[in-house]
């Protein structure tokens, strides 16, 4: 059922209105005359015109919400990966059309000023840009939500390269101006670190358990707006800051100790300076966990304190909102709300445990077993003494419940500890949001079933209702509609535009994939998708690409598992086949390899992997035979902007991790989705994409996760398949000759020398199948026709990746939440 409340008018300005509304915003916003300002004073002038017209529906959706009081759901996430935000107002307000006329009255260019935009950097990878897509679904589905996470100053890192290496630099989003935040500094948020915790009698003469902290930070507030797509909803984003309480000490200042007066300053604003920083020292780790507390320990006590009307029951908390958690980041939330109920509140610790544990629930993204994070009970306990006292209860009640249910099985009841004691007494936050949620969930349907059956076995044996499945997926107004204009309006042309917020309804090209005509219109997309990604590589990064082959396209995060070596081996072979005669180039389909990754700064193997892909690239596009045949490019930086132009562009789409190892994936759905046909394993969501689109659209290769896992119980010996596969043996020798490192045969010996001793995603083991899988996609693509219906139909059966679905899926399954629509005039 939806409600509906009554809205102020917000009626579409004139082009005219426009006009006069961006120039004073030139004027007096930015202080300069139209032809003295530079395109930044543009791009800023035009966001805070178009913000307007969002301003009064997102005043209006709050106000709704105040008076509804309607159940919420609060999405907690370390990172989101927005993108760009002009363009998504101007399509979510329809003033998109109307700024472009009012820009072209004034002389001026509308892509010039859009490109002036810098992406936030508030995110890295798929777990980031999924929360982007869900915050975006909530507020076009009108669901009343808020979501909540760090404003890091200096978001992950710019990627560069020297000599082929990555380099991480500052990535200094905000230097030139943020017109879409607002800040609230008289809303911030005191948040405690350290010190101990002591009994104490209050004012009922009842001794409790009160933490005396150490030291403190202010949270200050910038809210974004999250507007949905033209229902008149402006939903919430709100990113949190560090300050420090005391930044500055006058007295010290004047003594002369310059430094040690911002001292606090720089202590407390370290918090929110970078998203995940770099681990690998005691330090680091700190940081780690401070920045995890600090932003739910901001965001539960906004919702509590700022949100809900003052005199609020908060027996009636689960009735209001849902917390979700996205991955285990957040996870130090849940004994922060016992916390508050407890020891603020004066709750008895079983009634503050059942609202706890109703009110949050938890999305689990990864298979691997150290992506599962643990923090160390001496660093828990030394940052935040009194949420250890609570995790070790809640455990103590936890093991209760466990022997009574299960008195002669005492391996399980340890293997189910929230409390690690081997090798060293630590904290298992997966094992916590299970114990401390109503609901935990997969995303994607294999994942689901590997979390019951592997991962989570034990807890999915004690509590089988718990579990469920939510298939992740993508925002087709970002990802389709405003990623891929040429697609989305021959789309449009063919079934009309309500496709945009029922992506199902694609299904209606299926026909057209027999249409001689409808292909021919779509391969002209394809084609001027490439020359559009021409252009933008060549101004970006002097990167020059033909535009009439194949654009073979790997982007996602650097990660072993993400086998990008089974990538670069691929290309290796092909040429060491030219090196030796074995390959014709004129039989070599003509081909485009392009990269895009980033390193996490301390992940050594995987910075040593992009070096290799940037060394063979520089050879082979050095090589003259293979000039127009094969080329290797790795734009540095790879972020949504460009993946805007990446994505609509590419023709196969590499999906090729170890089975069994990809929780989900959402940039297979976005290539799916732009009519890329996908080259993968049965991993993650590939398993759904390959059921929706057919066998026969999709190249499919490797082992399954049974499989693996027997091929590892059976002694995996990766060497083996180098000394009985005479193409791969040549390539790994080619690598280890020196070929690629100006004949310095150590350069990359390290990655051979993991390959042939250890290859723990089992990259040796499907590498032959990767290549006949990619002799598979030869022969396809040198049929035009043939290729271009398995586009077609790609493009017309994965509308099921809508990330709409996945929202109608969690309210369905696990929040429970009721849409509340905002009028409009």
């Amino acid at each position: 059922m939806t409600e509906t409340l009554p809205a102020r008018s917000t009626p579409a300005p004139t082009v005219e209105d426009f006009t006069e509304e961006f120039l004073q915003e030139v004027n007096f916003g930015q202080g300069v005359d139209l032809d003295q300002a530079s395109v930044n004073d543009l791009y800023l002038a035009l966001a805070r015109t178009v913000r307007k017209y969002l301003m009064v529906r997102w005043l209006d959706t709050m106000r709704v919400q105040r008076q509804s009081q309607a159940k919420s759901v609060a999405y907690l996430s370390a990172e989101y990966l927005l993108g760009r935000q002009l363009q998504n107002a101007l399509l979510a307000s329809q003033l998109d059309d109307i700024a472009e006329q009012a820009l072209a009255g004034l002389g001026l260019d509308m892509t010039t000023i859009r490109n002036a935009e810098v992406e936030p950097g508030l995110g890295n990878g798929g777990l980031g840009r999924l929360a982007a897509c869900f915050i975006d679904s909530l507020a076009t589905l009108d669901i009343p939500s808020v979501g909540y996470g760090i404003r890091y100053e200096y978001g992950i890192f710019r990627q560069t390269f020297v000599d082929g290496w990555q380099v991480e630099q500052p990535d200094n989003w905000l230097e030139l101006g943020a017109p879409w935040e607002f800040p609230h500094p008289e809303a911030a948020v005191t948040v405690h670190f350290g010190g101990h915790v002591e009994d104490r009698a209050d004012d009922d003469g009842v001794t409790r358990r009160h933490w005396v902290p150490g030291w403190e930070v202010l949270g200050v507030p910038y809210n974004y707006m999250v507007p949905g797509y033209h229902n008149g909803r402006v939903n919430t984003l709100r990113l949190w800051s560090a300050k420090a309480t005391h930044a500055f000490n006058l007295e010290v200042f004047n003594a002369g100790d310059y430094v040690e007066a911002v001292r606090a300053e720089t202590f407390a604003e370290n918090i929110s300076k970078v998203l995940y920083p770099e681990d690998s020292t005691p330090q680091g780790k700190e940081l780690r966990l401070q920045q995890q507390y600090f932003f739910v320990a901001c965001s539960i006590r906004n919702f509590v304190d700022q949100v809900l009307p003052e005199g609020f029951d908060l027996h009636r908390l689960p009735d209001r909102v849902t917390f979700q958690t996205n991955d285990t980041h957040p996870v130090i939330a849940v004994p922060e709300l016992m916390r508050i109920l407890v020891d603020e509140k004066h709750w008895d610790w079983d009634e503050a445990w059942e609202v706890t544990k109703r009110c949050f629930a938890y999305t689990c993204h990864t298979l691997l077993p150290e992506a599962l994070e643990v923090w160390p009970v001496d660093l828990l306990g030394r940052l935040l003494p009194r949420h250890l006292e609570i995790i070790y209860r809640i455990n103590d009640q936890h093991l209760a419940a466990l022997h009574e249910r299960y008195p002669d099985d005492e391996m399980r009841v340890r293997r189910m500890s929230i409390v690690q004691e081997y090798p060293n007494r630590a904290i298992r936050m997966a094992f916590l949001a299970t114990v401390g949620s109503t609901k935990v969930n997969g995303v994607a349907a294999l994942h689901s079933q590997l979390l019951r059956d592997k991962v989570l076995n034990d807890f999915s044996d004690y509590e089988p209702d718990k579990f469920t499945n939510v298939t992740n997926g993508v925002t087709p107004r970002r990802f389709v509609r405003m990623a891929n204009p040429a697609l989305s309006s021959l789309i449009t042309e063919a079934i009309g535009d309500g496709w945009v917020t029922d992506l199902e309804r694609l299904r209606e090209l299926e026909p057209l994939a027999d249409d001689a005509e409808f292909r021919r219109r779509f391969r002209e997309v394809k084609t001027f998708n490439k020359v559009r990604l021409a252009n933008v590589l060549q101004t970006r990064n002097e990167i020059t690409i033909p535009t009439d082959v194949m654009l073979d396209v790997m982007v996602k995060r650097l990660h072993e598992y993400k086998r990008q070596m089974l990538k670069v081996l691929h290309v290796v072979t092909v040429y060491e086949r030219v090196l030796t005669g074995a390959l014709d180039v004129a039989d070599l389909t003509p081909r485009v390899v392009a990269f895009g990754a980033k390193a996490a700064p301390g992940y050594r193997m995987a910075k040593q992997i992009i070096g290799l892909i940037n060394a063979v690239g520089r050879t082979v596009n050095a090589d003259p035979r293979l000039e127009g045949r094969l080329q290797v490019i790795f734009p540095p930086n790879y972020n949504v902007t460009l993946a805007e132009k990446l994505i609509p562009a590419a023709d196969l789409s590499e999906q090729i991790s170890l089975a069994g190892k990809e929780a989900s994936g959402t940039g297979n759905m976005k290539f799916a989705l732009n009519g890329a046909l996908t080259i993968g394993t049965d991993d993650g969501a590939n398993v759904e994409i390959r059921e929706l689109v057919g066998d026969d659209n999709f190249f499919l290769f490797g082992m399954t996760e049974p499989e693996v896992a027997e091929t590892v119980a059976d002694g995996y010996r990766p060497s083996s398949f180098y000394e009985s596969n005479r193409l791969l043996r040549r390539a790994l020798d080619l690598i280890s000759s020196g070929i690629f490192a100006d004949g310095d045969k150590s350069v990359f010996e390290p990655i051979v020398a993991n390959l042939l001793y250890d290859d723990r995603f089992l990259v040796l083991a499907d590498y032959q199948a990767y290549l006949d899988a990619q002799a598979r996609v030869d022969k396809a693509y040198a049929d035009p026709e043939k290729w271009t219906r398995s586009a077609v139909l790609n493009v017309a059966r994965t509308g099921f990746f809508s990330s709409d679905r996945s929202i109608r899926d969690y309210l369905d399954r696990i929040w429970h939440a009721t849409p509340m629509r905002i009028p409009q005039a």
